[in-house]
């Protein structure tokens, strides 16, 4: 009982704040769905088709899962049966699962963009591994839910302790109680949060050596002066502009990603370690850690907005009914400078 104690008071407040949560949440992928759908350029975008997927998954989260938490949380008993309890934590353990796994494909999308050739990008981001990349977030994140939690292997061992902690005798509550066993804990944490998590930072590390070395060569070229015919040439124009819009966009990402790990870490470090410490951790503190990563489902389009270009202006557009301040400029009609480059020792004009 993780409410018990609550006033009426607190109650409310409490109340606000998590219908806040998931009406932020709900608005705000809704959002990030509707304007990679609407917007021809954020579509052009690989990885935004995993955005799009994480943004459905977030959705459900908020729709399936966090009310009935909201609910049980205020009233302090849980109505709904002990079946749809467990369809409830399994859809949990899903949703939540597919979240990170979806980051992970993202880190491995900007990883191959930004580190390797365009040409290796190409051949690994081809739309058949894209495809079986998003298969993959939904469908491994079932063996650690559904499958798991309805057979009850999370539970042997431990089933006493589970019985007694779902009933409470004295205000004759019931309560979706949600336990697991040592080897589910450490399989259930390493597959959907540790694995993971690793191959993010590695993926995340490699991204910015990459973007430093290719500063300091930027640097170097910028240092090195005009040619001695006075013209200005720019020799990796794209090449440069290419390079600080991806690493924009990996910057982005890494402050996404580590927003999901400050919201996520703290439930999954005592996910493991609760069963080898008699499931002593205070049912209060494992309700603040539960929701803290719920709230994270609301942060990601909020950070789309604020940091990416593409979507602030998209997400402007759908707000703004269509304004035409917010849409992108033609690229007919417009002045737009000359520059001179060189390919293959021939000197072209470019606008």
């Amino acid at each position: 009982s993780s409410s018990e104690g609550f006033g009426v008071a607190e109650k409310i407040v409490l109340l606000t704040f998590i219908s806040a949560v998931i009406l932020m949440a709900i608005l705000g992928n809704l959002l990030v769905m509707v304007a990679v759908c609407r917007d021809r350029q954020l579509r052009k975008i690989k990885t935004n088709y995993f955005i799009v997927s994480l943004a459905f998954a977030d959705l459900l989260v908020s729709v399936l899962v966090m009310p009935f938490g909201a609910i049980e949380l205020v009233q302090d008993n849980w109505i709904y049966g002990e079946m749809f309890c467990l369809v409830r934590t399994s859809l949990d353990v899903l949703l939540t699962t597919a979240s990170i796994l979806h980051l992970c494909c993202i880190s491995l999308d900007r990883y191959y963009a930004i580190c390797c050739q365009p040409l290796v990008y190409r051949n690994k981001m081809t739309p058949l591994r894209i495809a079986v990349m998003l298969g993959g977030c939904w469908v491994i994140p079932t063996f650690i839910s559904f499958l798991p939690i309805m057979q009850g292997w999370n539970s042997i061992g431990i089933i006493d302790l589970i019985q007694q902690r779902q009933f409470n005798k004295a205000s004759n509550s019931t309560y979706c109680i949600f336990m697991v066993n040592k080897p589910y804990a450490i399989t259930c944490s390493v597959v959907a949060f540790y694995i993971p998590f690793l191959l993010m930072v590695l993926a995340y590390y490699r991204i910015y050596v990459t973007a430093r070395e290719h500063a300091r060569q930027i640097g170097v070229l910028q240092r090195a002066g005009a040619p001695t015919d006075g013209r200005q040439h720019h020799p990796d124009q794209h090449s440069t502009h290419r390079m600080k819009t991806e690493t924009k966009a990996a910057k982005t990402l890494c402050i996404i990603m580590g927003c999901f790990c400050l919201c996520w870490a703290p439930f999954f470090v005592t996910n493991i370690v609760d069963p080898f410490i008699n499931y002593t951790v205070p049912g209060k503190l494992w309700t603040a850690f539960l929701w803290l990563g719920y709230i994270n489902s609301g942060l990601n389009p909020f950070l789309y907005a604020f940091l990416n270009k593409s979507f602030r202006r998209a997400f402007l557009i759908i707000l703004c009914c269509g304004d035409e301040r917010y849409r992108r400029p033609s690229i007919l009609g417009q002045t737009v400078p000359c520059s001179t480059t060189t390919i293959n020792g021939s000197t072209h004009v470019l606008r």
